[in-house]
């Protein structure tokens, strides 16, 4: 499935996990933004990058990216974002996260505006300059197609090659928290939906 701007985010993803940057997975606190920040940790975790997840107080800071929030990641000595389920519309603290030199991808699946945030890469099949057909996915099946184009770009750089340490993961043992994503969110199950959710269960 080829979405806008997937090209740039892996190849700042890639570069983060080469160089062994810290990633902050900045998700969501429903359903769909706890599954897609626990799809990441767990393919993070099978290549040995370095990362943390934040997920924002509901009731203290509300939905989505805050200024105060990417101030304590930049602290803690993340180098790049990634927003799941969530930061399309997060113009300010873009722009903040912008300034004091983070890096941020956003993995979203919410309908965009016209003018977009300022950040490495919106990956989003809601965008209204997406051609893409697969509108209907959660976040967490956005992300799954990240991790995929993630783990390509790996093989390619023969980041699993026989002289490293990492093996490359099996992507179908993911699946499962994919289902779980998408069905709570409640899309359509329809399409690669549906192959996904049938293949998670």
């Amino acid at each position: 499935a080829h979405l806008l701007d997937m090209e740039s985010g892996v190849d700042r993803i890639i570069r983060a996990i080469v160089a062994n940057e810290k990633i902050a997975i900045f998700g969501d606190y429903d359903v769909d933004g706890a599954t897609s920040s626990a799809l990441l940790a767990r393919f993070f975790n099978s290549i040995d990058a370095s990362y943390q997840i934040y997920i924002p107080d509901r009731h203290l800071e509300g939905y989505g990216p805050n200024i105060e929030a990417f101030e304590k990641l930049k602290n803690d000595g993340a180098s790049v974002i990634i927003t799941v389920d969530c930061g399309t519309t997060a113009f300010e603290p873009l722009s903040f996260a912008h300034d004091i030199g983070l890096d941020v991808i956003i993995v979203d699946h919410h309908i965009a505006e016209a003018n977009l945030p300022d950040a490495v890469a919106i990956i989003n099949p809601n965008r209204l300059d997406e051609e893409s057909r697969h509108t209907q996915l959660a976040a967490v099946g956005v992300c799954f197609l990240l991790i995929v184009a993630i783990n390509r770009a790996l093989r390619e750089a023969s980041f699993f090659s026989e002289s490293s340490s990492t093996q490359e993961p099996n992507l179908m043992d993911l699946l499962d928290i994919v289902a779980l994503g998408t069905v709570a969110d409640m899309v359509p199950l329809t399409g690669v939906n549906r192959a996904l959710v049938v293949q998670g269960l």
